[in-house]
């Protein structure tokens, strides 16, 4: 393999490489930006349909909230698409004149080519010069030397039809980006106006709030004294299931929910059980079919009362009314608590347990084994904001998992 080929064989590598690495740059910022816009649609139809005015001030807060936050996040997915089109509007300008300028190059010499060869080239004056050659050898390379010429002259024209070709595929490619880019500039100003305006019902809502702050404040204490004694109750049944699954393992033991145990005392079965969970972090169905996060995991701002911290020990999933919450992974039912009118339904995976908390009716039973995404029970509405709101965790053992890093993206 010659250098000159080898050195062509590797710009033409580079070159692919690149373009199909800005093929896939723009791809991976338009999927993002899609999957905000699907976000968005969700947002308003799991937290907007079913508002109720005057009896959830802080709710339709945490709601705008929660609109503003994904707008911001698809106007700067909008910006970020919008400089990368122009970086390759940009790009691709500055080779389109340099192609121009190379044709114009080319045009020139072919045409003085052409004009030189029609004024001292004639059918009849390329056979004397072949005629009047010396000898044999002097002739050979004379026809060699025409057969090049004119082969050059082939080429020459033919790269003058590839470059204007090149530049008319170009410019096509330039008015597509353009007008996408126009198109992003419209999108952007037309979600900057709709910030503008839930901005502006966000600071009307706050000032309500803020009259009453002391109320709020109040409730917010109480309700999370009760999510900390529910949280409790949870901590204290998954340590007696470990408890029983140790006692199991040694008869003649007595189980100690006190005790620090390592964790689940596994069969074979639940240790291969536990082991195909944790090859799926990330990979997980959600709970619901549809939903959206409106509480995260981990020790968190309050979304509408500035100084006030929520310590979330598994994530909240706003769904549609009715909604049935789902088993993310094959198990059995380890147990089904009831606290204050809500069900709570404990699904074991070996030594990790799925837990779906704050269900109105459940359908399956202790000991039960369920399949993946089988239905576990009816998610709780509640009246006063109207929403439908799943409370999902994640354990290993005794210790917590952040259910966001276990989903896939919705």
């Amino acid at each position: 393999m010659s250098k000159k080929f080898f050195l062509f064989f590797s710009i033409l590598i580079l070159t692919i490489t690149f373009s199909f690495g800005q093929s896939a740059k723009q791809k991976e910022l338009e999927k993002k930006r899609a999957l905000l816009q699907q976000e968005i649609a969700r947002v308003n139809k799991l937290l907007f349909s079913t508002q109720k005015e005057g009896k959830n001030l802080l709710s339709n807060l945490e709601d705008i909230n929660k609109k503003i936050q994904v707008r911001t996040d698809l106007i700067k997915a909008i910006t970020a698409e919008a400089n990368y089109l122009e970086h390759l509007i940009v790009k691709n300008e500055k080779t389109r004149r340099k192609l121009e300028e190379e044709l114009v190059a080319l045009k020139k010499d072919y045409a003085e080519m052409i004009l030189k060869s029609y004024q001292s080239k004639s059918e009849q004056s390329k056979l004397m010069f072949l005629l009047s050659s010396e000898d044999f050898f002097q002739g050979y390379k004379r026809f060699r030397y025409m057969q090049q010429y004119a082969n050059f002259r082939k080429k020459q024209g033919d790269s003058i039809v590839a470059k204007t070709e090149k530049i008319a595929d170009l410019t096509r490619e330039l008015q597509g980006q353009k007008k996408q880019k126009e198109t992003l500039v419209t999108k952007h100003k037309r979600e900057a106006d709709k910030i503008k305006t839930e901005q502006k019902s966000q600071e009307l809502l706050v000032k309500k709030i803020k009259s009453k702050e002391r109320i709020y404040i109040s409730e917010i204490k109480k309700k999370q004294q009760q999510e900390r004694d529910i949280e409790k109750e949870i901590e204290r049944v998954i340590r007696e299931a470990i408890a029983a699954s140790n006692k199991s393992k040694n008869p003649t033991s007595k189980p100690d929910v006190n005790a620090k145990s390592s964790g689940f005392a596994l069969t074979p079965e639940g240790k291969a059980l536990a082991t195909r969970f944790e090859e799926n972090r990330g990979k997980l169905p959600w709970p619901v079919t549809e939903g959206v996060v409106t509480r995260n995991y981990g020790v968190i701002p309050h979304p509408t009362l500035s100084g006030i911290k929520i310590d979330s020990k598994g994530i909240h999933i706003t769904t549609k009314k009715n909604a049935s919450a789902r088993a993310v992974f094959k198990g059995t039912v380890l147990a089904i608590q009831s606290v204050s009118g809500r069900n709570a339904v404990y699904i074991q995976h070996g030594n990790y347990i799925s837990l779906y908390n704050n269900l109105d009716r459940v359908y399956v039973t202790k000991g039960q084994e369920v399949v993946l995404k089988q239905s576990l029970g009816t998610v709780f509405t509640d009246k006063v904001t109207g929403k439908t709101t799943l409370k999902f965790q994640i354990w290993k053992d005794t210790n917590r998992q952040n259910p966001t890093y276990w989903l896939a993206r919705m």
